[in-house]
């Protein structure tokens, strides 16, 4: 056999190894082209919580022709901040400036979805309106944090918890929030109910201490959360509508004493909408960082829920076209992969080599360093 001939084989057998990846899948009324996604990934460079013209390089760098993306944690209102220069989407303002950085994913044919998010305790008066205490399912307060780039530690004000009567009112937020999403041209919304933020503080018992029919049972735990989806989902429509959950997770100080039990509940629960997708995180990400042992698997998630499941959390190459070959995700989401290889889909594809990404640059509030400054596959030496 000569060498091109063999080249060409091996190339052909290289290209069939990773197909489940690459191949296509119809999510609800959404063609996908292939099965990585983009990850949320917040960024910090959203100065005074707008979104800025370099984020239209940022995601269109990162798009490709039916491919999906979900767009950085944007806050539901101006109770949502805990970080500098997170976005918004509850203003006019913030709309408007979606516009452009959604217009031009779908100018090169990609789905994009906005990540609606709230961070409840997770705060301090200095981002709150007129200073007042972050609002929460509890009173407890977080005590202080390593920040992710992992040299910055963040302080927390105690939190308020919130009366019964007022939680209509941030469900409401949310429901907001997404019509703007759809205002602002995207194709749907995330609601983001991982990583120790206002949703999971609900969810999760090591947090909620409540009394009334927010706590409590797992049931009464799940309230808040089923809630928010069938708001959202009322108002823009299920198939629009996707869920990020992590039971496994304890961020921020939010973990469940039956984290399977809590991941069950909400998956089944979950059917009756119909939504997009479910989109966990796997439990070896118990907190930020690397990934860990456990024994503990989504796959009973996976089966239960009856719709389109992501799965995200310290994937690779190999590790993703395991999980789509195997049946136990139909999707997969990238995140620091994605944000140092803008170009992924397509060195998975081939193969090739990835840039490795700079965690000290991640939350820079520069409009290119660590942002739209990483190298293409064509412009690799």
């Amino acid at each position: 056999m000569s060498n091109k001939a063999e080249n060409g084989e091996q190339e052909q057998q290289q290209r069939q190894s990773i197909l489940p990846l690459l191949t296509p899948y119809k999510m609800g009324n959404f063609q996908l082209s292939h099965r990585i996604v983009l990850a949320p990934l917040t960024r910090q460079r959203s100065y005074g919580n707008v979104p800025q013209p370099h984020a239209i390089l940022y995601y269109s760098q990162r798009t490709t022709k039916g491919g999906l993306l979900i767009a950085e944690a944007t806050g539901v209102s101006d109770t949502a901040q805990g970080y500098p220069d997170t976005p918004g989407i509850w203003t006019k303002e913030q709309v408007e400036a979606w516009k452009p950085i959604v217009d031009a994913v779908h100018a090169k044919g990609g789905i994009f979805f906005c990540q609606i998010w709230h961070v409840g305790r997770v705060s301090n008066y200095s981002y709150q309106p007129n200073g007042q205490a972050p609002i929460s399912s509890t009173d407890k307060l977080l005590t202080p944090q390593l920040r992710a780039n992992g040299v910055d530690v963040a302080e927390f004000a105690p939190p308020r918890r919130l009366r019964t009567e007022e939680i209509p009112e941030i469900v409401n937020d949310f429901k907001l929030a997404a019509i703007n999403a759809i205002e602002a041209g995207f194709d749907g919304v995330e609601i983001h109910g991982a990583h120790g933020y206002l949703i999971e503080q609900f969810l999760k018992d090591q947090v909620n201490d409540r009394t009334d029919e927010y706590g409590g049972s797992l049931e009464n735990r799940c309230r808040f959360a089923l809630e928010i989806v069938e708001a959202v989902s009322n108002a823009i429509g299920a198939d629009r509508v996707g869920i990020r959950l992590s039971p496994f997770a304890s961020y921020s100080q939010a973990g469940d004493s039956n984290p399977n039990a809590l991941g069950l509940y909400m998956a089944a629960a979950l059917n009756k909408y119909g939504l997009a997708y479910c989109h966990m995180v796997e439990p070896r990400m118990k907190t930020v960082g690397e990934k860990s042992e456990t024994p503990d698997s989504l796959l009973p998630m996976r089966k239960a829920f009856k719709g389109t499941f992501m799965v995200a959390g310290g994937y690779d190459r190999k590790d993703g076209i395991q999980a789509v070959a195997e049946s136990r995700a139909d999707l997969v989401a990238y995140g620091r992969l994605f944000l140092a290889n803008p170009d992924l889909p397509k060195r998975f594809e081939l193969n090739a080599s990835l840039n490795k990404y700079n965690r000290a640059t991640f939350y820079l509030p520069d409009p290119v360093v660590g942002y739209t400054d990483y190298p293409f596959l064509e412009t690799t030496a």
